[in-house]
């Protein structure tokens, strides 16, 4: 910062340039933020990976930038707001790409002024450069050769450069080797404000350096006492197996807490809770997709929410109530990531009905998975704020399944019996030196009951869920799926260009057998739904057609289908469909920005048809999620419909009642207003995938709504491509 509404930052590109910027803050509110650029530096062929800039010590208007990159050096210029920045220098040392740099505050040493500068790179290893000023200029020629010699003297100790009247030796003060892979992060810890009397205070840069490296552990360096050699003092991290490592560790303000940051975006926090000597211990933070969500349902029970992600996860999101001060807060956290797997996954569905927690997930593969919820989950589940709604899994005694363990592939996950589960630890293999057994391998996870929201170590390994059945069948990728209310049947698609391809499956929940394959669309069916009483199949596609199969069970379990509609309803691909809780009316939304509600109605003598009753007006955007809200106290029913955009609005859907439909039978029309569009800041600010309603009791504990007894909440959960799961309070009045 120059001044408290001024301040100074560069840049770096891919493009090989290295920008110099001055922001303007407004001094009072209301005002103007200002942008201008100062120099634009050119690094020739490689590109710059890290900079740091810092003032130079003893003048404020001198500043000092570090970078470094692709040719293996670190780069020095010195420059002021009024001239621009000029190369004095550079520092040679690293074998491999330099990623960190960062400069301490300037201290005075025992040879007078000084400054630190550290750099970390792809060699593993971290080097402390120390800056420290040795006289003032002279001018006449005498000492300028003199001043010549001396800078051939100091090449071998490091080079001189000179920065307005003083001159600058540059020296190697210490070489750091500790890390096993790549150092892609190293920070000094913030100075400390020391009180010296009563009318001065004065910042002190303590001794203490903070690193973050591929071999997913962040150490802190100090120098020792009596001897002044660094050495790593902590070691925090050891990952499992599905991370990659850090890409870049932070102190906290008053450096007793450090956060890493991997790959997916993880963050991991520690925190040093130790008061005579240094604890760190691993702290609660937020976490989320890092690819884009494409699904999510409602827990069977409503405990909690499912999410798919193109990050190859899935996710488990609860409410969780946690004490503050002397209040209690409900929040949301991440509780279990029961798949991680090595393909994208493109769609999920609940399984509903009686018995356990079961999902069913589809991938970038030819292959479904069903998973079960392991006994730990399901203990981990009653300390949620939500635990004791819905009913609680009978015979949970007879779970034997524990947790879950990763394949070498990360495609199949292998159940953790109980019975084993005190067994592991004895029965993983030993290392003998010089044998095949010296070869990296997966550990066993330890599934544990959760008391507390996990961080992220334990999230990424032990709360897998064991995969109980593969569902072959179909030939291309899978897209879309769902099950019935009665959880006895479960459709699935899968991605096509041609109608042999385009069919939807059939599959009978326990038996998993195919029980039906039913034929209609030309291209990939996009999302499929089943009516509220379970007699009626819909599915849209992008040949820009809707279907709807009439579904009957007999006594052996067996289904007959008949397709009683189809019929080209948009111009342009329909992205969703979803049917009404109260009848046997659907929507559905297309790329051509409309959405068009339908009504099936059934008739003795010409049996079943498919009408139209309305056409909403034309929205902003592709529409590309719809969610009709669930049985409430509401007369209306409520439409959910989310848009390429981003944006989501609520509209009301009013039938009304009129025998005029050509086959004689009774016609529904609809009346739809719009009742809300949501602030635009609290939307996705990418395509919403999905929307899924769960009606809330007014009592329910987690929901304030101004104590209001004449209102009716309903939560709405969303889902988008920018990576993020979201969670509305709706209240009706």
């Amino acid at each position: 910062m120059l001044s408290n509404v001024e301040a100074l930052f560069a840049s770096t590109s891919s493009d090989s340039t290295v920008h110099i910027w001055e922001a303007s803050f407004p001094s009072q509110t209301g005002g103007d933020f200002k942008l201008s650029l100062l120099q634009d530096i050119s690094v020739g062929s490689r590109a710059m990976a890290a900079l740091s800039l810092s003032e130079l010590p003893g003048n404020a208007a001198d500043w000092i930038l570090a970078m470094g990159g692709l040719d293996n050096k670190v780069h020095l210029y010195v420059g002021d707001r009024n001239r621009k920045f000029q190369h004095v220098c550079e520092l040679k040392g690293h074998q491999d790409w330099i990623r960190g740099l960062d400069f301490s505050i300037p201290t005075a040493g025992k040879e007078g002024k000084q400054i630190f500068v550290a750099s970390s790179s792809q060699d593993r290893a971290i080097r402390i450069w120390k800056i420290s000023c040795r006289s003032a200029l002279c001018d006449n020629r005498e000492e300028a050769k003199g001043m010549q010699s001396i800078s051939l003297k100091a090449f071998i100790e490091g080079p001189q450069f000179k920065s307005g009247t003083s001159i600058w030796q540059v020296s190697l003060e210490s070489l750091l080797v500790g890390h096993e892979d790549w150092v892609y992060s190293v920070k000094w810890q913030p100075p400390l404000k020391i009180s010296i009397d009563d009318d001065s205070d004065h910042w002190v840069q303590p001794q203490s350096i903070l690193s973050a490296s591929m071999d997913k552990t962040m150490m802190i360096w100090r120098p020792e006492s009596k001897t002044g050699i660094w050495v790593n003092e902590v070691t925090v991290g050891e990952l499992s197996h599905s991370a990659l490592g850090f890409y870049g560790g932070l102190w906290g303000p008053k450096g007793d807490s450090i956060l890493a940051h991997g790959y997916g975006g993880s963050f991991h926090l520690w925190k040093n809770i130790g008061m005579s000597s240094e604890q760190w211990q691993p702290q609660l933070v937020p976490s989320g997709h890092s690819g884009a969500v494409v699904d999510l349902g409602w827990a069977k029970s409503n405990q909690f929410i499912l999410s798919a992600s193109h990050d190859q996860t899935t996710r488990i999101f609860a409410p969780w109530e946690r004490k503050k001060d002397v209040d209690t807060e409900i929040s949301w956290h991440e509780i279990a990531r029961p798949q991680v797997h090595g393909h994208d996954i493109n769609a999920i569905t609940i399984i509903k009905g009686e018995g356990n927690h079961r999902y069913v997930s589809g991938a970038d593969e030819k292959v479904a998975r069903v998973f079960e919820a392991p006994l730990s989950f399901l203990q981990t589940l009653q300390y949620t704020a939500w635990g004791n709604l819905g009913k609680e899994v009978e015979n949970k005694e007879d779970i034997q399944i524990l947790g879950a363990n990763m394949s070498a592939l990360g495609l199949s996950q292998k159940p953790i019996y109980v019975h084993a589960a005190s067994k592991s630890v004895s029965t993983t293999s030993t290392v003998t030196e010089g044998g095949a057994e010296g070869m990296e391998t997966f550990p066993d996870a330890v599934p544990i009951v959760l008391t507390e929201p996990p961080p992220e170590e334990n999230l990424a390994w032990n709360t897998l869920w064991p995969e109980s059945h593969k569902l072959y069948g179909h030939g291309n990728e899978l897209f879309a799926m769902c099950c019935d209310h009665a959880g006895k049947i479960i459709a699935t698609a899968c991605k096509a260009q041609s109608a042999n391809v385009a069919e939807i499956w059939l599959w009978q929940v326990g038996s998993w057998r195919v029980v039906g394959r039913l034929h209609s669309h030309a291209l990939t069916v996009t999302e499929v739904k089943f009516s509220c009483d379970d007699r009626f199949l819909l599915s849209v596609s992008r040949d820009r057609h809707f279907s709807v199969f009439q579904l009957e069970t007999n006594g052996n379990d067996d289904v007959k289908h008949k397709l009683i509609a189809k019929q080209e309803a948009h111009k342009r691909i329909i992205w969703a469909c979803s049917w009404s809780t109260r009848s046997h009316m659907f929507a559905t939304g297309s790329r051509d920005r409309t959405v068009k509600i339908w009504n099936v109605t059934e008739n003795e003598e010409r049996g079943t048809c498919v009408n139209q009753s309305s056409l909403l007006p034309q929205f902003s955007s592709s529409v590309t999620a719809l969610s009709w809200s669930p049985q409430n106290d509401f007369r209306e029913d409520i439409l959910a419909v989310g848009m390429e955009n981003g944006l989501i609005e609520i509209w009301k859907i009013e039938p009304v009642l009129r025998n005029l439909a050509d086959d004689g039978g009774p016609f529904v029309s609809v009346k739809a207003s719009r009742m809300l569009q949501l602030d635009v800041y609290l939307c996705h600010v990418a395509t919403v995938h999905r929307l899924v309603w769960k009606e809330t009791s007014k009592n329910d504990k987690a929901i304030s709504i101004n104590n209001s007894s004449s209102s009716a909440v309903l939560q709405l959960a969303s889902c988008g491509a920018d990576h993020t799961v979201r969670i509305f309070n709706v209240v009706l009045y």
